[in-house]
């Protein structure tokens, strides 16, 4: 059978205070109905990334308010996850071919995991490319309603990743999209919902430190905290644009010397392509010993994510594609105005101006970051809105009542 995740024990009701007991009785109430379903999620892996960061709150979640949920995750060997890659880059855009060998692995390790795919359920969401073949390959008899969840932002694929995948896609019953822009050319599913990811308010990486306690964590890792720090939290990847965010800094070091950067990241498990793209952005930041580049393996994980944005005088996300960017969402709940790039769903949560500012190149990125530097009662005001933006839409609990709605619909 499929690996089964382990996930921890979540109350609804620890969410009250936070999401408004309004909130949490509209919940009970959508899931009085669907009581004892079962349901089922699959991805690629139970860390790094944030569709892993989203499952850990919402299957335990789901569990809470009545629902057998479970969370499962395929196998696949190198191979496998370097063909996937390519096929995340590709259905976002990025140039290049699907050979015919890539195509067979896909199809391959879709076919294996399968196999191995046991039980009856009511709902199973399949999430992102990597799995996006088990319908196909097990059929349909294993669950009453597929559902395929893209996090991804398809509006302009490479038309040969484009081809090949919306055969399999199509078959699914429902789609579900970050935003209703992100569908991709002529898909067409018989439910389609829109559902923008969230971020879990309770998670260690979401509760705020006290002050000085995250300024010693940041410290631990050779940052100055009584000197300016500009952070991106992100995977290794070209679409966050790492090399773009340090050219930017340069422009700003400039003017501020003592400024520093931290590239704060995580190595996943399903992501081969993060190493090399490391090795490119050390290489890109040479001997600056201001600049810190981070990740799982130094011992950075969701507390110290927490501490960087937190203690950050400037907190950016300079991508130039985005599904969503959960990462923005963890910074502005933080109180922190990010500096966006103008793509994906970054618009959806940096409101330019109100929340922080959205850019489209590296000029304007160091301008805003040396604005942000230079008027901290600005940055102070925008970060309150910022947070307050977070609560009213981006929290679990509005993505757990989404998820209520949709399976009410598929009954009706």
């Amino acid at each position: 059978m499929l690996q089964q995740v382990d996930i921890a024990t979540k109350r609804l009701a620890d969410y009250a205070s936070i999401a408004g007991e309004e909130a949490v009785a509209e919940i009970r109430e959508l899931a009085a109905p669907l009581r004892g379903a079962r349901v089922l999620h699959i991805n690629a892996t139970a860390y790094g990334g944030g569709v892993a960061e989203i499952l850990q709150t919402l299957v335990p979640l789901m569990r809470d308010v009545g629902l057998d949920a479970q969370w499962q995750v395929i196998a696949g060997a190198d191979e496998f996850f370097t063909v996937t890659k390519a096929c995340h880059n590709g259905l976002q855009g990025m140039p290049g071919p699907l050979t015919p060998e890539m195509q067979a692995i896909w199809r391959r390790y879709n076919e294996l995991n399968a196999a191995r795919l046991e039980g009856e359920y009511d709902y199973i969401v399949v999430h992102d490319p990597q799995p996006a073949g088990l319908l196909r390959y097990h059929g349909a008899q294993g669950g009453r309603h597929w559902m395929w969840r893209c996090h991804i932002d398809t509006s302009h694929p490479n038309p040969a990743y484009w081809g090949f995948f919306a055969p399999y896609i199509s078959e699914y019953e429902v789609g579900i999209f970050t935003s209703q822009q992100y569908v991709g050319p002529g898909a067409c599913f018989k439910h389609l919902a829109i559902i923008p990811p969230t971020i879990d308010p309770l998670s260690p990486k979401n509760v705020l430190l006290p002050p000085e306690q995250a300024r010693q964590v940041v410290a631990r890792f050779g940052v100055d905290v009584g000197r300016p720090l500009i952070t991106q939290v992100s995977r290794f990847d070209p679409w966050k644009d790492p090399l773009g965010v340090i050219d930017a800094y340069r422009i700003v070091k400039a003017r501020v010397p003592g400024v520093q950067l931290a590239l704060v990241g995580s190595m996943a498990a399903d992501d081969p392509e993060g190493w090399y793209y490391l090795d490119k952005t050390s290489r890109h930041a040479g001997e600056d010993p201001d600049i810190h580049i981070l990740h799982n393996f130094h011992g950075v994980g969701d507390v110290e994510v927490g501490a960087f944005q937190a203690v950050s005088d400037v907190v950016v996300q300079k991508s130039t594609r985005e599904g969503f960017g959960l990462v923005v969402t963890e910074a502005l709940w933080k109180g922190k105005p990010v500096i966006g790039g103008n793509v994906g769903g970054i618009p959806l949560q940096v409101v330019d101006g109100e929340t922080g500012y959205l850019v489209d190149n590296v000029e304007q990125c160091a301008a805003r970051m040396l604005h942000l530097l230079e008027h901290p009662g600005e940055a102070a005001r925008l970060g309150r809105a910022a947070r307050e933006h977070v609560r009213r839409h981006f929290l679990s609990t509005r993505h757990l009542a989404d998820y209520l709605r949709l399976f009410q619909e598929l009954e009706a």
